[in-house]
């Protein structure tokens, strides 16, 4: 699975990435059929806080996106990753039902 981070008025920092990579680790049970997972974070410039978004490319073409609000940064990313693998389970099942 290839990830990649990028910020908007927003420079992800070493730590960032870190908690990403650990949150993420949920996903191993993906890495098979997940192909690509894009995460963007944005910092909001009316107001205080981030938004996040996710997209999840698999391997037989699906493209599925996840999106997050939160004013905490570390808290957005708890919950995009636990909405990230509720998305990649519903997928697989979708798959798995249909053969």
């Amino acid at each position: 699975m290839n990830l990649t981070v990028k910020g908007i008025r927003y420079t992800p920092s070493d730590e960032t990435r870190e908690f990403l990579d650990k949150k993420l680790q949920k996903l191993s049970f993906a890495e098979d059929f997940v192909h690509d997972l894009d995460i963007s974070i944005t910092r909001e410039t009316l107001g205080q806080g981030f938004h996040l978004d996710a997209k999840l490319h698999f391997n037989w073409g699906t493209i599925k996106m996840v999106a997050q609000d939160c004013y905490e940064l570390y808290e957005g990313i708890e919950f995009l990753a636990d909405k990230i693998e509720a998305c990649a389970r519903k997928e697989k099942g979708k798959v798995i039902d249909s053969h």
